[in-house]
């Protein structure tokens, strides 16, 4: 009588070649770009929160911008008071 082979029994478990210590739904999959971009990210951020210098500059530079809309807005403004000055001009 043959002995059956142990590979074909059902009730013992064949070893499985994946990692099963961390599934995939758990860390999802790497992406490495995303992880240098977001890396890139958060040492930006801890530059900016450690360094007064930094946040020096970094809030004038966020203050000429805001200046330099300001005075673009108010630009626009005459531009619309003068067609409009011309509009009346031109009905007369």
């Amino acid at each position: 009588m043959d002995m059956p082979s142990l590979s074909n029994n059902p009730y013992i478990a064949k070893e499985s070649k994946t990692n099963t210590l961390l599934p995939d739904s758990l860390l999802g999959t790497f992406d490495t770009k995303h992880f240098i971009v977001g890396a890139l990210v958060g040492a930006l951020g801890a530059y900016l929160l450690t360094n007064e210098s930094a946040q020096k500059a970094l809030f004038k530079t966020v203050a000429k911008g805001t200046q330099a809309f300001q005075a673009g807005i108010e630009e626009m403004k005459e531009r619309y008071e003068d067609a409009k000055a011309e509009l009346a001009a031109n009905e007369s």
